[in-house]
């Protein structure tokens, strides 16, 4: 598969290196608003420079990665999708559910292979949970409890572009509940503070926040957010059934484990989301190229990428208001 990226920043990076990494993938040719990163980058994977406009529409690639600014992605997706290209967009795939419908609608016309990145559905410990889940082995899930903390906040600029935590960064956690839920969540109730930084509080959002789920057959999630762990980042999920339980851990620094007089101890959990996810960044842009090679429709899709968005609107919404939100 024949690939161009556009977005040469962080998460560009880790899907250039992911993407040298794979033997039936070839990365043509990169693009970036900022001359020095797609030169750089180019610089590092043997890549060509091209401009956004000459990758979506350029005969030798078939597909394009979208690792640009979420507010690029509606037109940058529109593109691509009349050049018929295969599109691989980070979420949210739009701040607007309106236009992600407007996006379905082209993508659907033109037949095009999307995959929307939500990354986590593909680390090695939460896939094999869910794989898991389905093949019995605790019975009907009856709730699901995730917990995701960030070690510091981003910075207050970030804050107010990003479009509040919910979007920003609960979206995984969405996703992921319906990924291990099996269903669709029909309710969403929110609550949510500002106790980390006074200022992400004036910035019209809030840092810690919980958020409990349910579905039609009455199953539950409920997830709990922070901007701040001072332990490091804070990644599990638990997922309790009729006839028992799964859980999947933190990622530590190393395995160690020591024992004194003082009591037990361990090593820090990973302390960065690329580090904690980079076998899932692979595994992502692995599945992509090989549902594309194979002619298979890549998962989680862009409909995919609109539920998560609608229930992170219905989470807003929930919490301004103080009343559940009906979906």
């Amino acid at each position: 598969m024949r690939i161009g990226i556009l977005g040469c920043g962080r998460i560009g990076q880790v899907h250039a290196r992911s993407l040298m990494r794979l033997a039936d993938a070839k990365l043509v040719a990169v693009a970036d608003a900022m001359p020095a990163a797609a030169t750089a980058l180019a610089a590092q994977t043997g890549a060509e420079v091209r401009d956004t406009d000459d990758i979506i529409n350029a005969t030798d690639i078939d597909g394009v990665l979208l690792c640009t600014p979420t507010t690029l992605h509606y037109e940058q997706i529109h593109a691509a999708a009349k050049a018929g290209k295969a599109i691989f967009c980070e979420k949210p795939v739009d701040m607007s559910v309106d236009r992600i419908h407007d996006c379905i609608k082209v993508v659907t016309d033109k037949n095009v292979p999307f995959l929307t990145a939500l990354n986590r559905r593909f680390d090695p410990n939460f896939a094999n949970v869910q794989s898991r889940i389905s093949a019995g082995e605790i019975g009907e899930v009856e709730i699901v409890t995730i917990l995701s903390r960030d070690p510091n906040p981003p910075p207050i600029s970030y804050i107010k572009s990003s479009g509040g935590l919910f979007r920003d960064m609960m979206i995984h956690d969405f996703d992921m509940a319906r990924f291990l839920l099996g269903e669709e969540i029909t309710t969403v109730f929110a609550v949510g503070s500002s106790l980390v930084d006074p200022e992400i509080g004036k910035a019209g959002d809030v840092d810690t926040a919980a958020v409990t789920l349910t579905t039609a057959s009455g199953k539950i999630c409920q997830i709990s957010n922070s901007r701040r762990a001072t332990y490091g980042y804070d990644q599990r999920i638990e997922v309790h059934g009729s006839k028992g339980m799964l859980r999947a851990e933190n990622i530590l620094e190393n395995s160690v484990e020591v024992a004194t007089g003082q009591g037990y101890s361990r090593a820090p959990t990973l302390n960065f989301f690329l580090e904690r996810y980079e076998a899932a960044y692979l595994a992502e842009i692995t599945h992509f190229v090989s549902a594309f090679n194979a002619n298979e429709t890549p998962s989680p899709n862009i409909n995919d990428g609109l539920r998560a968005q609608m229930l992170a609107d219905a989470a807003a919404k929930s919490l301004e208001t103080g009343q559940p939100v009906h979906l």
